[in-house]
């Protein structure tokens, strides 16, 4: 298909409206067919010299197994672009997309929630230098819903079918139902796009959200998460340090297992058995057993494995134990500023409540606006002397972008100058 072809063939953009639309029309098959899986070096090869030759923005999107297998690694990768079609690449079977990669460069990647796809995307070797977040440019456009499916329905009118999203993408060969899904997530990225950008520009925020797109493909890797298992769902149950360690102890276990099984964490053993078992500190197998999460079908050397830990934990000295609290290096939880430091809450009230307000003028999330805890910190540790030049400096150095930092320096000052502050 031509690029003028495929641009004839395109859906029509609507104008988002709030008012009540026509029912979407349902988008049921890709406009060239379901693309057959790219699994070998010589079909890499192809799409790659398929996508070099295209133009304009290139659609991507990545399919994980989340809840299946251990890790967030691709197991589907899909493209889009203007004289290329679609392309499905199985990235288990061609791990290495460095040179697809290479013959994107300096293209523009249009994603949804960039910043979910972007980590697995990396370890193949895809690596954007410019795109356009679909998702991120509806919250900045002011839409209620966010989605994917939401924002072609709201935008372009169109139906997608949701149903295979949270499926096990490691599955092989992959079920003809999920590769047309994954298909049609591409199918109308770049129309919605050009739509949003559209709506941006009528809006005035177009430079903007450019701005927060540039700062998305400039941010690196983040790095790993400090004491993981302190996110234990259920960890406001437990109390005391030595309890903590066996949560600790456990987490690390099955984490271990986790990685040698290439199965997700949740699969060997859940948070709630963790939990339990650190509330309940059991002295031998059989008491373990009898905890909730540790039931019938799990073998003695299972609970053995487990027990150990627990065991760990019990032996550690005083002074190996955790921490109640997660050292930080921003500011304490807001709800003790005013014990604290009563004129830091004052200010901080204010901020939020001006923040707050300017968003709401501008139609778009209070967190887009300015992050909570960019605004937390500036609060707790104001510029000595306070004015436009001052809180702007501090905002910036806080990672705040210039539009940011434009819409909200003066009124910062204003907040950090008031009264009780």
């Amino acid at each position: 298909m031509t690029d003028a072809q495929e641009t004839d063939a395109a859906p029509a953009a609507q104008a988002p409206s709030a008012d009540s639309a026509p029912a979407p029309v349902p988008l049921l098959e890709p406009r060239e067919g379901i693309p057959p899986v790219t699994a070998s070096a010589e079909e890499l090869a192809r799409v790659t010299e398929a996508f070099a030759a295209g133009s304009g923005p290139v659609a991507v999107d990545a399919e994980r197994a989340s809840g299946y297998r251990y890790g967030q690694r691709a197991y589907l990768v899909q493209l889009r672009r203007a004289g290329a079609g679609t392309a499905l690449v199985d990235p288990v079977a061609c791990p290495d997309l460095s040179g697809l990669d290479e013959a994107l460069a300096g293209s523009e990647w249009v994603l949804h929630a960039a910043t979910q796809d972007l980590p697995c995307l990396r370890e193949i070797g895809m690596r954007p230098t410019r795109l356009f977040d679909t998702e991120l440019a509806g919250r900045l456009a002011g839409f209620a819903r966010v989605g994917l499916g939401a924002m072609v329905d709201n935008v372009l009118g169109y139906a997608l079918e949701k149903g295979h999203s949270a499926v096990d993408w490691s599955t092989r060969p992959l079920p003809e139902p999920w590769l047309r899904y994954a298909a049609l997530d591409v199918e109308l990225l770049v129309d919605l796009r050009d739509a949003l950008e559209v709506e941006l520009s009528r809006q005035g925020k177009l430079e903007w959200a450019r701005e927060e797109f540039a700062a998305i493909a400039a941010a690196p890797a983040p790095p790993p998460r400090k004491d993981p298992w302190r996110r234990t769902s259920g960890m406001h149950k437990v109390r005391r340090r030595r309890q903590m360690a066996v949560v600790r102890e456990l987490w690390f276990a099955r984490d271990a297992v986790a990685r040698k099984r290439d199965v997700s964490p949740g699969k060997v053993l859940t948070d709630a058995a963790i939990v339990e078992a650190a509330l309940a500190m059991p002295t031998q197998a059989r008491a373990l057993s009898a905890l909730p999460g540790f039931g019938q079908r799990m073998g003695r050397k299972q609970l053995d494995q487990w027990q150990a830990a627990v065991e760990r934990a019990r032996a550690l000295a005083e002074e190996e134990l955790p921490q109640q609290g997660q050292a930080t290096s921003g500011p304490p939880p807001p709800r003790s500023w005013a014990d604290k430091d009563p004129a830091a809450a004052a200010r901080l009230s204010a901020a939020r409540a001006a923040v707050t307000r300017h968003a709401e003028e501008l139609n778009l999330p209070q967190e887009n606006l300015l992050t909570p805890d960019t605004v937390r910190r500036l609060c707790w540790e104001p510029p000595a002397a306070v004015s436009v030049e001052s809180v702007s400096g501090a905002l910036r150095g806080l990672g705040a972008r210039e539009w940011q930092i434009a819409q909200t320096a003066e009124l910062l000052r204003a907040a950090l100058s008031s009264p009780g502050a």
